[in-house]
């Protein structure tokens, strides 16, 4: 067999491949062409960049949030999703727990997970600058579960720390 005739795993094994790909293959959404259409927070910008809607992404989403200075999010989780933040300027707060007891910062480079149905809150860190990240979601679905949550006034802080390198921790 030629290698543009082999067997795929997504079944495909006659030159209408080819075809298929050109239109179902990789897609590139301009940073500029982002859907600011999605649900958004009081301070915080959210867009999407791959969804459903935008490309046919099933088991995941990704896209952008700009939070402005001093702006927050309630208490909430996100049910079974999992979520990864980016940080790509400014300094994001992270707050979690059962009263949002945990607290950790991310600065640019940083990545920031957040297991399924943990309670958190994000919090842009500075009271003048802008935090800008890029989010990605396990699924699609726009999951937000707000949480009536009595905050502890000085949460713990909590280094992290890398199960491969226990010694070290940021």
């Amino acid at each position: 067999m030629s290698q543009q005739h082999q067997k795929h795993p997504h079944g495909h094994s006659d030159h209408s491949e080819t075809v298929q790909w050109k239109h179902d293959g990789v897609r590139v959404v301009p940073g500029n062409q982002l859907d600011g259409n999605v649900p958004s927070t009081p301070g915080m910008d959210r867009k999407a960049a791959i969804n459903f809607a935008r490309v046919g992404a099933e088991k995941l989403w990704a896209g952008t949030v700009t939070i402005h200075a001093n702006a927050k999010t309630g208490a909430h989780h996100h049910g079974p999703l999992e979520s990864v933040i980016y940080v790509i300027k400014g300094r994001a707060r992270m707050r979690w727990g059962d009263q949002l007891e945990f607290t950790a910062e991310a600065g640019p480079g940083d990545f920031i997970y957040v297991p399924p149905y943990v309670p958190h809150q994000e919090i842009n860190a500075s009271p003048t600058e802008i935090l800008e990240c890029v989010l990605c979601r396990s699924d699609g679905q726009a999951v937000s579960v707000n949480l009536d949550i009595e905050p502890v006034e000085k949460p713990e802080h909590v280094l992290w720390i890398d199960p491969t390198h226990p010694s070290g921790g940021v």
